[in-house]
């Protein structure tokens, strides 16, 4: 069962959208926002992107609709393949959705004890089980400290090179027995979140597809434009905002000889936009949620302050 889309209202909104436009909504998940979307447009076509090929059944039927079963990061092609640019905004809905969460099989939570699967696209080799089995101690650390923000990860990476000595590492709660040792007692399901979100972002390459998305968007998106993204982590939202602010992932924006800032992007709103309490009554997978929107500029033309 497919969950409410977050900040559904609020998105459709900052879009902006215009009839006769262009649209990607790059996660496709259960349709709410594509299918938002379609109800806004006239001539105007919607490009719908998602690995999981679960979601196919799920597609609606429209003769402005165009889904793609492929990653974000390959966006670009898509349009150029459908005639689709300039396009007019483009829609991020990050992160694992319900439907993913609350199907055990998958992997993705650590409700259900399953096979540590946790890809998002099932045709991809590379598992959780096959990173917890085969990466280096080192290897393991970085992913654990970089992606889960742990700070025992240098403990955690070397009790797991220990314990698959014996035995490969292979469901989830053999995961979650092994490492509970380590876990300080009341904080156990947020350490074993980090972990599963360590591992998560590591299998699907989710923040080197995110940057894929956000550079793509300056040559996709026509003067004007909007970009929505809705993160649920502070490594995604991080990359977002100063992208979004900067033009850049790190360090501050280029500038022309005048010191002019040379900047893709104007944010719509001042900070990122969060969901309202209703929402969050209704929606728990909204608690972590926050919205960024910019619109594109032109800096050739943009005036000198």
């Amino acid at each position: 069962m497919y969950h409410n889309p977050v900040l559904l209202k609020e998105s459709i909104e900052a879009l902006n959208i215009n009839p006769s436009g262009n649209y990607a909504d790059v996660t496709f998940g259960g349709g709410g926002h594509s299918r938002e979307i379609l109800k806004h447009l006239g001539s105007g076509k919607l490009l719908a992107m998602d690995q999981d090929a679960e979601v196919i059944p799920n597609l609606p039927q429209s003769d402005n609709f165009i889904f793609a079963n492929q990653n974000f990061r390959y966006l670009e092609n898509y349009c150029r393949s459908y005639a689709l640019l300039p396009l007019n905004g483009i829609l991020a809905d990050l992160g694992v959705s319900s439907h993913q969460f609350d199907t055990p099989e998958r992997g993705f939570s650590i409700r259900f004890n399953s096979a540590l699967d946790m890809r998002m696209d099932q045709d991809q080799e590379i598992s959780a089980i096959h990173i917890l089995n085969t990466y280096t101690q080192e290897q393991l650390q970085t992913l654990f400290s970089r992606y889960g923000e742990i700070t025992n990860a240098a403990s955690l990476s070397r009790l797991i090179l220990v314990s698959r000595l014996n035995k490969p590492i292979e469901e989830v709660d053999q995961l979650k027995s092994l490492i509970a040792p380590l876990v300080k007692r009341g904080k156990e399901n947020q350490y074993y979140a980090q972990v599963f979100q360590a591992l998560r972002i590591e299998v699907n390459q989710e923040l080197d597809a995110l940057e894929r998305l956000l550079e793509q968007s300056v040559d996709l998106l026509a003067e004007g434009g909007r970009i929505v993204i809705i993160s649920y982590h502070s490594l995604e939202d991080r990359l977002v905002k100063n992208f979004l602010n900067k033009g850049k992932f790190k360090g501050e924006a280029d500038k022309d000889l005048y010191g002019n800032e040379l900047k893709p992007f104007q944010p719509v709103y001042k900070g990122a936009m969060v969901p309202g309490k209703e929402e969050l009554e209704l929606n728990s997978r909204s608690r972590s949620a926050k919205m960024r929107v910019a619109e594109r500029i032109s800096v050739l033309n943009k005036k000198s302050a």
